[in-house]
C-alpha cells in the first residue's frame, strides 16, 4: 500500500499531521536518536576534560567543534543510518554508540577513543537524559506556547465583556447573574495555575550505570569522584541530578509532567463543554465560513465541531497521560523493559494535547457574542434578585427572610418585576435601601463580575 496520509495507522499522521507536527522535533523517533548523539557526546568530552581520568586526554579545540556539528546538525539522514545499525545490532542505544565511532572513523583523536564512547554507560543512561531533554524542548517551544495562546484568547474575552451581564446556571437552573467575561477569567486564572504547575516541573537524569551504583566506573577508575562528575555532565545537558536510582532513573519527574497536563487538560475540556453549552442557549453564535457544512441534511446547522473535537482529543491525551504517569513510575527489582516501549508513546499523548489545543483556539476565534439573546433570558429571570432582597432583609433585621422569599418565588416560575416591585414595597425596611432594590434589575445585579474580570 502506497504510504499518505490516507493509511496511516493514527490520525495523528494522517487527517491531523499537520497539527500535530511541530511536535514532531521533539517527540519522534529521530528526536530519540538526535538526543541520545546529545547525551554520548556530552559524556565522552567530559571523560577527557576530568583529569582524574588518565586514561582520555582532553579533545582538541576541532574535535570538540566537530563533535558539536554531529549533535547540532544531526539530520534524518544520520537517523536513518542509526537505523541501519540498529538492523544488525537489534538494540537502538548500541546503534547510536557504533554510528558515532563510524560517523569519527576519520577524526584520529575520536578513533583513539573509540572505547570510551559510551564508557561505563548502561543503555538507561543515555535514554532518561534523552526522555527529559525531548520533554523539556517540547513542553518549552510547543505545547506551553499553545496553552498561552489560549490564555490569551481568554483574557481578551474577559476584557472585552467584562460588563456583559449574563444569567449563571447552578444545577442547569437560573441563579444569580454574572458577567460573561468574568466567566472567561474564571477560566484563564484557572488555566494560569496549571500553566506554571506544568512548567514547574524539574526533569531529573542520572548517569550511574547498571544498577545505579557506579560499579563499572570505580573497577575502571577508582581515582574519580564519580558522583560529581556524573552530577556535572547531566547537569551540562539541562537536566536535574538524581543521585539515587536503580537501572533506570525512576521516571517520577515524568509522572509528574504527564499529571500536571492532564490536570491542564480537564479544565479545558470544562470550558469546551461549557462553551458548547453557550452556544447551545444561544450566547454566543459561531463566525461561518464559505464553503463549509454544518450537516449533510440540515443546511441550517453551524455546529460546534471545535469544541467537541477539542474535548475528544483531549479526553485521548488523558486516557494516555495517566497511563504514563500511572506505569512509568513501576519497575520490577532494578528494571524491568516496560518503561521503553511505554515511553515512545508521549509523543502520542501530546500530539492529543496539541489538537486539542489547536481546536479550542480555532473554536474560540470563531465565537461571536449574542447579546440581545443573553440579555433576553435576563429579563425573563426577576426570581433571580430574591437572594438580594432576602439578604438585604436579613441585613435590617426582618425575621423569616429566606422563608418569605423561598415561599413568594420556590418553583414558581415567571415571577415578574411587578410582583417583586410589590413584595419589597411592603418591607420594613429603611426607603434608602427600598430604593436601591426597586432599581435593581437581574442585568445590574451582578456584583463586582465586571471589575474581576478585568482583575481590578
Amino acid at each position: 500500500m502506497m504510504v499518505s496520509p490516507l493509511t496511516a495507522l493514527s490520525p495523528l499522521d494522517g487527517r491531523y499531521a499537520a497539527r500535530a507536527r511541530p511536535l514532531q522535533e521533539h517527540f519522534s523517533e529521530y528526536a530519540l536518536m538526535r538526543e541520545r548523539v546529545a547525551v554520548e557526546v556530552a559524556w565522552l568530552l567530559a571523560l577527557g576534560d576530568e583529569s582524574a581520568f588518565d586514561a582520555l586526554p582532553p579533545f582538541s579545540v576541532t574535535t570538540r567543534a566537530a563533535l558539536g556539528d554531529a549533535v547540532r546538525d544531526f539530520s534524518v539522514a544520520d537517523a536513518e543510518r542509526i537505523k541501519a545499525i540498529e538492523a544488525t545490532t537489534n538494540h537502538d542505544v548500541k546503534a547510536v554508540e557504533y554510528w558515532l565511532a563510524e560517523r569519527f572513523a576519520g577524526n584520529r583523536e575520536v578513533a583513539e577513543a573509540r572505547e570510551f564512547i559510551h564508557f561505563a554507560c548502561t543503555s538507561e543512561d543515555i535514554n532518561n537524559l534523552a526522555h527529559a531533554r525531548m520533554l523539556q524542548g517540547g513542553r518549552e517551544r510547543v505545547l506551553l506556547p499553545a496553552i498561552d495562546g489560549i490564555v490569551q484568547r481568554l483574557r481578551a474575552l474577559a476584557t472585552k465583556h467584562a460588563g456583559v451581564a449574563m444569567l449563571a446556571r447552578t444545577h442547569g437552573q437560573p441563579a444569580t447573574p454574572t458577567t460573561l467575561g468574568k466567566e472567561m477569567a474564571n477560566v484563564a486564572a484557572r488555566l494560569e495555575r496549571a500553566r506554571a504547575k506544568l512548567a514547574a516541573v524539574e526533569m531529573l537524569g542520572k548517569m550511574n550505570g547498571a544498577t545505579g551504583n557506579f560499579n563499572a566506573h570505580v573497577a575502571a577508575a577508582p581515582k574519580v569522584d564519580w558522583p560529581k562528575f556524573s552530577e556535572r555532565v547531566v547537569r551540562s545537558l539541562g537536566v536535574a541530578y538524581n543521585p539515587l536510582t536503580i537501572q533506570i532513573e525512576p521516571h517520577d519527574a515524568l509522572a509528574e509532567a504527564f499529571d500536571a497536563a492532564a490536570r491542564l487538560n480537564t479544565i479545558l475540556i470544562d470550558l469546551d463543554r461549557d462553551v458548547w453549552g453557550y452556544i447551545s442557549l444561544g450566547y454566543f453564535r459561531q463566525k461561518v465560513k464559505a464553503g463549509e457544512i454544518g450537516s449533510s441534511t440540515m443546511p441550517h446547522k453551524v455546529n460546534p465541531i471545535d469544541f467537541e473535537n477539542s474535548e475528544g482529543n483531549l479526553g485521548l491525551a488523558n486516557a494516555i497521560l495517566r497511563h504514563l504517569s500511572e506505569k512509568l513510575p513501576i519497575s520490577r527489582w532494578q528494571r524491568d523493559l516496560t518503561d521503553s516501549t511505554v515511553l515512545r508513546n508521549v509523543g502520542v499523548a501530546f500530539g492529543y494535547c496539541l489538537v486539542g489545543y489547536d481546536a479550542l483556539a480555532r473554536g474560540l476565534d470563531k465565537l461571536e457574542v449574542n447579546e440581545a439573546r443573553i440579555a433576553g433570558d435576563l429579563d425573563d429571570a426577576w426570581d433571580v434578585l430574591a437572594e438580594a432582597v432576602q439578604t438585604v432583609m436579613r441585613a435590617h433585621r426582618v425575621p423569616g427572610a429566606y422563608e418569605k422569599l423561598k415561599e413568594l418565588t420556590r418553583g414558581k416560575g415567571g415571577i415578574t418585576q411587578a410582583d417583586l416591585r410589590a413584595f419589597v414595597g411592603t418591607l420594613p425596611i429603611p426607603e434608602e435601601a427600598r430604593a436601591r432594590l426597586l432599581a435593581l434589575t437581574p442585568a445590574t445585579y451582578t456584583g463586582l463580575a465586571a471589575r474581576l474580570a478585568r482583575g481590578d
